[in-house]
C-alpha cells in the first residue's frame, strides 16, 4: 500500500496518443460521480422484486453503512447483494439492469473522467459491483470493451441465491488478481479508481490516477456515445436513501391524492373538470387556439398528437372543454371502463382500423397518438401513416408533461395502474400546445402522400416542443426494454408463454 502517494489527480492525466492503450477504470466514484451504488441495488430490489425487499434494503442502510466504514467493505456490499438479489429471477435482475438503470447511470457520469476513459481504444471497467447490473450500460452508452465485476450464485433454475461466486466481492487484492488473470504480462496502460481499494489493481498498470473527492455536475446526457431514449421504472428520481425515504413516506398520501383525482373528474363535464385540476393540483397550461366543436352534419376535426401518457387523450378533452373521442394501440379493459372519455382499441389490422376511425369522425372529434405508444425522453418515435389518408382536417397538438416522483408509463408492469401513478404526483403539469390546422396542400388531399404528412407533423410538433425526431418505433421500444415485439397479448397467452 505504500504505492497509494504516488498516485496523482486524474487531471493530469494526458488524453494524448491514447487510441491505441488500454484503460481499467473504477466505476462509483471514479467512472461515475456517486460513490455509492445503492440507488443502483435499491432499484433491483423495487423493480425486479418487491416494495417489502424495498424497504428492507431501506432499513438496512445504516447498519450497512456502519461495516463499510468501521468493518468491511466486502461485507458491507455483500449485505445489500443479499438483500437485493436473493431469491430473484436472473432475467428479471438482466432486465432491470438494461431497462431501468441506464438512465440513473448515465445521469451520473464523471466528466474529467469520461474524457480521459473516452480517449482509449480499448475501455475495461474494474467494479465490486455485480458484473450483471453494469454491462448493458458501460458496454453501449461508455463503449467499454468487458466489465471485471464481482459474479452472482445463480442456481439451476435460474435464481439468485443471494451469494457471489469465488473470489467473492471484487474489492482491493481481487481486483488486482481479476486484472492479472483477464491481462496476463500485458497489463493496462491506465487504471483510474478513487479509493484505497482501488491502489492494489492501479499499482500494477503502466499509469494510475486518483479521482479526487470534489463536487462536480455530471456530464451531459448528450455527451454520452448513444442517447438513452427508452426507460423503465416508476422512480423519477435518483433512488439515494433519502429520496427512497421521502417516495416511500409521500406514497399512502399520493395514493388518496390519485383515487380522488381519478374518479371525482370521471363524473363532471370537461368544462368543469378543468376547475376540478386546479383545486387537486393538477397543472394544466393551454397555448395555442383549439378549433371550435363540429358543426351537425359534419365530421369531427382528427387531433394529431405525440405521446407521453396514458392520459393524453383526457387532458386534450379537458383542454378542450369538450368530449372526444380516442383510438389507443393498447389499453387495460380498466382504464377503458374508468375512461372519461370513449376508448377504441385498435386491432392492427389496417382495413377495420380505418375504418373504424372514419365511424368516430362521423361522430365528431377524435385524438389518435400515431407514435403508438409513449416515450418519456425528448424523442418523438416514427408516427404511422395511416391517419393521413383517412381526413384532411387534421390539428397538430405537442404535448408535454412534467412528472417528479413516478412514471405514469410501464411496459412490463401493471398498465391498469399507469393513470393512478401520473396522479400519484405531488403536481403533474402538462401543457397542452394546440397548432394550425393543416392546409389543404399539405394533405393528401392536396397532393401529399400519408408518408410525407406523417413527417411534416412529426417534424412540427418535434420543432414545438425541442424534441427530436426518430425513426424508432413501438416495437423498438418494446425491444429495447421487454424483449418483445409490443403486441398486446391476453393473459391466457401470457401464462402459456411462461410455462413454455
Amino acid at each position: 500500500m505504500g504505492a497509494r502517494c504516488r498516485f496523482q489527480p486524474i487531471s493530469r492525466c494526458s488524453t494524448e496518443g491514447r487510441s491505441n492503450q488500454t484503460v481499467a477504470a473504477d466505476l462509483d466514484g471514479t467512472l461515475l460521480v456517486s460513490r455509492s451504488a445503492f440507488p443502483y441495488f435499491m432499484l433491483v430490489a423495487l423493480e425486479a422484486g418487491s416494495l417489502l425487499r424495498a424497504l428492507v434494503l431501506l432499513v438496512s442502510v445504516p447498519f450497512v453503512y456502519f461495516i463499510y466504514l468501521f468493518i468491511s467493505e466486502s461485507v458491507a456490499i455483500n449485505t445489500f447483494i443479499f438483500i437485493s438479489f436473493a431469491g430473484l429471477k436472473l432475467r428479471d435482475i438482466e432486465m432491470v439492469a438494461r431497462s431501468v438503470l441506464p438512465k440513473f447511470y448515465a445521469e451520473d457520469v464523471h466528466p474529467q473522467t469520461w474524457k480521459v476513459f473516452n480517449s482509449f481504444g480499448k475501455r475495461y471497467i474494474i467494479t465490486a459491483n455485480p458484473r450483471v447490473l453494469v454491462e448493458p450500460f458501460v458496454k453501449n452508452f461508455l463503449g467499454a470493451d468487458k466489465v471485471l465485476g464481482t459474479e452472482l450464485e445463480v442456481t439451476k433454475s435460474g435464481r439468485a441465491t443471494g451469494f457471489v461466486q469465488k473470489p467473492g466481492v471484487l474489492v482491493g487484492e481481487h481486483k488486482r488478481e481479476a486484472i492479472v488473470r483477464e491481462f496476463g504480462a500485458d497489463l493496462p496502460d491506465l487504471g483510474l479508481g478513487d479509493r484505497e481499494t482501488d491502489h492494489d489493481f492501479m499499482s500494477i498498470c503502466k499509469e494510475g490516477y486518483m479521482v479526487p473527492r470534489t463536487k462536480c455536475e455530471p456530464l451531459p446526457r448528450n455527451k454520452l456515445l448513444s442517447p438513452v431514449i427508452f426507460h423503465e421504472g416508476r422512480l423519477v428520481q435518483r433512488p439515494t436513501p433519502l429520496v427512497v425515504l421521502l417516495t416511500f413516506l409521500w406514497m399512502p398520501i399520493g395514493i388518496i391524492l390519485s383515487i380522488l383525482r381519478v374518479y371525482t373528474n370521471i363524473v363532471l363535464p370537461e368544462r368543469i373538470a378543468r376547475y376540478n385540476y386546479k383545486l387537486l393540483g393538477i397543472k394544466l397550461t393551454v397555448k395555442g387556439i383549439p378549433p371550435p366543436p363540429p358543426k351537425k352534419g359534419h365530421p369531427g376535426v382528427l387531433f394529431i398528437c405525440n405521446h407521453r401518457t396514458v392520459l393524453d387523450p383526457v387532458v386534450t378533452a379537458v383542454a378542450l372543454g369538450r368530449k372526444i373521442s380516442c383510438v389507443t394501440y393498447s389499453i387495460s379493459k380498466f382504464s377503458e371502463l374508468i375512461s372519461p372519455i370513449k376508448a377504441v382499441a385498435l386491432t392492427r389490422e389496417r382495413e377495420k382500423d380505418a375504418a373504424n376511425i372514419k365511424a368516430l369522425l362521423e361522430e365528431g372529434d377524435l385524438v389518435i397518438c400515431p407514435e403508438g405508444t409513449t416515450c418519456r425522453e425528448p424523442f418523438l418515435l416514427r408516427f404511422s401513416a395511416l391517419f393521413a389518408e383517412l381526413t384532411d382536417r387534421i390539428v397538430p397538438i405537442a404535448i408535454n408533461t412534467k412528472q417528479s416522483v413516478y412514471y405514469g408509463t410501464t411496459v412490463r408492469g401493471h398498465k391498469w395502474l399507469d393513470p393512478y401513478f401520473v396522479f400519484m404526483n405531488p403536481m403533474p403539469t402538462y401543457e397542452i400546445t394546440f397548432l394550425n390546422q393543416l392546409p389543404m396542400e399539405l394533405t393528401c388531399k392536396g397532393g401529399k402522400s400519408p408518408f410525407e404528412v406523417a413527417n411534416y407533423i412529426q417534424k412540427v410538433l418535434a420543432g414545438t416542443l425541442g424534441f427530436e425526431c426518430t425513426n424508432l418505433t413501438r416495437k423498438d421500444k418494446y425491444s429495447a426494454i421487454a424483449g418483445t415485439d409490443g403486441r398486446v397479448t391476453s393473459p391466457k397467452k401470457e401464462k402459456e408463454q411462461e410455462k413454455a
